[in-house]
């Protein structure tokens, strides 16, 4: 059964008269068309035993056509009203009226919410996306093949921004030449801001490069990744320059060791809280658990961050085939931080990680 044909079969189940399927990730899931279409509309309509179709702007219709949608397409002009020839679409399906309709809830717009009771008055809303992410969480051979090229891209880009650094280079120069290297290679899009933080700046789990200068002693953060055909890749590593004091290097390898700890876990019925504990546990014993802020990783795939949340209150179990990322840090203001992450999927012996460079502590120039 493919991936229609669930959502379909999903939907008769629970009596839903049809789902709206908006946000690009989904879409592109479902149908193998990727696209954003910025402001303007776009939509798949599926039904559980009517024939499904597509709404996008006219000048994506072609598009539609060459990544594989073999229904009927809808494309409009910026001059029409999508809303009206959705409505001819569902009207020639012999739907009149209906009472429950799928929605991506959490992404919905009100005012699309409000176009779509305007089809249907006195509808109500259930939410697909549960059913979605169950899809999404477990991937197929031809998904995990794109994820490991793009992880291996990932791993270039720490390596590129290794080769770039020299005293007094500032953080947006390097990463200027991470994304040029990438882009030399093909890669059109980064799966986020890329970061590259020098010293008490890696201390900010989420800091934002800038004019800051690479001096002797600091730590150096590289947090990057790539799209490649649809799927992300996330990657994090956490060098020192020409030197490391005794405070950084315990803390990496306090790091280390949480991240090595937690990564053992990772075999099918694992309790996913338990990989946060884990890491937290031995960070918390360091004595250094104030300094982790953050969850131990989440799921990765079309979206950088999709489901699950691998937080410790999550009492989910790992399945084969999930990728998700193990990342734990510890941030010290005015010393810096050290992160280190890598993209895992679950196999039928335990674990394999997709992001492959090395992890022990190097001093770099």
């Amino acid at each position: 059964m493919d991936r229609l044909d669930r959502v379909a079969a999903w939907l008769k189940e629970n009596n839903h008269s049809f789902a709206f399927i908006h946000s690009t990730p989904n879409v592109f899931y479902l149908s193998g068309f990727y696209t954003d279409p910025h402001e303007r509309l776009l939509g798949m309509f599926v039904f559980p035993e009517k024939e499904p179709f597509l709404v996008c702007p006219g000048m994506e219709e072609s598009q539609a056509r060459d990544a594989g949608w073999k229904f009927e397409i809808i494309g409009y002009s910026d001059s029409d009203n999508p809303w009206e020839l959705i409505q001819e679409a569902i009207n020639k399906r012999g739907i009149k009226e209906t009472s429950s309709v799928a929605i991506e809830k959490e992404l919905l717009s009100y005012e699309r919410a409000e176009q779509l009771m305007k089809l249907f008055p006195g509808l109500r809303f259930a939410s697909v996306e549960d059913k979605l992410n169950q899809m999404r969480l477990i991937k197929d051979s031809k998904e995990l093949e794109m994820m490991k090229e793009a992880a291996k891209l990932a791993d270039f880009g720490v390596e590129t921004g290794v080769k770039a650094l020299y005293e007094g280079c500032t953080e947006m120069e390097v990463l200027a030449k991470i994304e040029y290297e990438l882009k030399k290679k093909g890669v059109r899009e980064m799966s986020f801001s890329t970061m590259v933080l020098f010293g008490e700046k890696a201390g900010q789990p989420h800091g934002n490069p800038g004019d800051r200068k690479l001096k002797r002693g600091d730590l150096v953060l590289f947090d990057l990744g790539v799209v490649l055909n649809g799927y992300t890749s996330d990657i994090t590593r956490t060098f020192a320059y020409k030197e490391a004091n005794n405070k950084q290097k315990e803390i990496y390898e306090t790091v280390l060791k949480a991240q090595l700890a937690s990564l053992e876990k990772c075999k099918e019925g694992t309790r996913l809280g338990d990989l946060d504990k884990t890491a937290r546990d031995i960070i918390s014993d360091g004595g250094y658990g104030d300094y982790f802020p953050h969850r131990i990783g989440h799921g990765i795939g079309i979206d950088v961050h999709e489901f699950p949340s691998m937080s410790q209150n999550n009492n989910g179990t790992l399945q084969k085939g999930m990728t998700f990322t193990i990342e734990p840090g510890i941030y010290v203001p005015e010393i810096g931080g050290v992160r280190i992450e890598d993209e895992i999927v679950i196999t039928d012996s335990g674990y394999k990680t997709l992001t492959s460079y090395p992890k022990e502590l190097q001093i770099i120039g």
